[in-house]
């Protein structure tokens, strides 16, 4: 039962503790949000841009590679180009978010 209590004059440092992670986490977020991850689909056709926060930002359609006469094709690849470059920028913050985590000593895989 005491064990438990053994550890109750360490809560200013693991306060101090949380207070670090949460300014390093949120430095990380706002670094992330500012940068930009692209991602093409149908071979080049399109290529699409998001942000950090998952915003798509630009998209660009190569004219040449393109029927403009197909738009279902080319709404296809659009979706696919826009998923790709979240799936990019998701996989992007997921190792920045475990490197925070590893600097602060939690153990892999407690944050998300």
């Amino acid at each position: 039962m005491f064990d438990a209590l053994k550890n109750f004059g360490n809560i200013p440092e693991l306060l101090r503790q949380a207070r670090s992670m949460q300014e390093k986490m949120q430095s990380m977020q706002e670094e992330l949000a500012r940068r930009q991850i692209s991602a093409d689909a149908g071979a080049g056709m399109v290529t699409a841009t998001v942000n950090g926060k998952m915003e798509l930002v630009n998209i660009k359609i190569d004219k040449s590679k393109i029927d403009v006469n197909d738009t279902e094709m080319l709404e296809d690849v659009i979706t696919a180009a826009v998923n790709a470059a979240q799936a990019k920028a998701g996989e992007m913050m997921k190792q920045e978010m475990q490197k925070v985590a590893a600097d602060a000593g939690l153990p892999p895989g407690l944050l998300p």
